[in-house]
């Protein structure tokens, strides 16, 4: 069996000038082009206003990370996250008029019967909760046979 070269660290970016990537050194050339074009259109008190705004903007582009990543992924994710809605519900009923006007009729004994819902006292659910968070460590011991059953 031949022995393959696992590529590692595929997450590193390629260094172009000493610490600075590729895709920083393309972003901030683009900044400094945006800048001399401020410089040429605006006067020179525009131009200190604009010309430091777009600095500061290309420099969080290019060298900002939030948990690892380039910032202008946390910028798409956000916006991302905004368009979604915040709750997501879901709805048992179907609601396509092709299922529910299909004429088939369920009788009676076709329903899957449930079994019936237990309810326990106050004081079986706190015992019952301390099992189940001390993953089975815990034993009562009143109910100790009793517990273990209900499992």
């Amino acid at each position: 069996m031949q022995q393959f070269t696992v590529p590692q660290f595929i997450d590193v970016e390629d260094k172009i000038i000493g610490p600075i990537t590729t895709r920083q050194f393309i972003i901030m050339l683009s900044d400094f082009i945006l800048i001399a074009l401020c410089y040429k259109i605006f006067d020179f008190e525009m131009f200190v206003v604009i010309g430091l705004l777009l600095l500061c903007l290309g420099g969080v582009f290019a060298f900002l990370k939030i948990n690892g990543r380039p910032f202008h992924y946390f910028i798409l994710n956000f916006i991302e996250t905004l368009k979604r809605p915040p709750l997501r519900v879901w709805s048992n009923w179907n609601s396509d008029p092709l299922w529910v006007n299909t004429g088939i009729e369920t009788k009676p004994q076709d329903k899957i019967q449930s079994e019936p819902h237990r309810t326990f006292p106050k004081s079986r659910l706190a015992q019952l909760s301390l099992i189940v968070d001390t993953h089975g460590a815990y034993r009562d011991e009143e109910a100790g046979e009793e517990i273990s059953s209900i499992k």
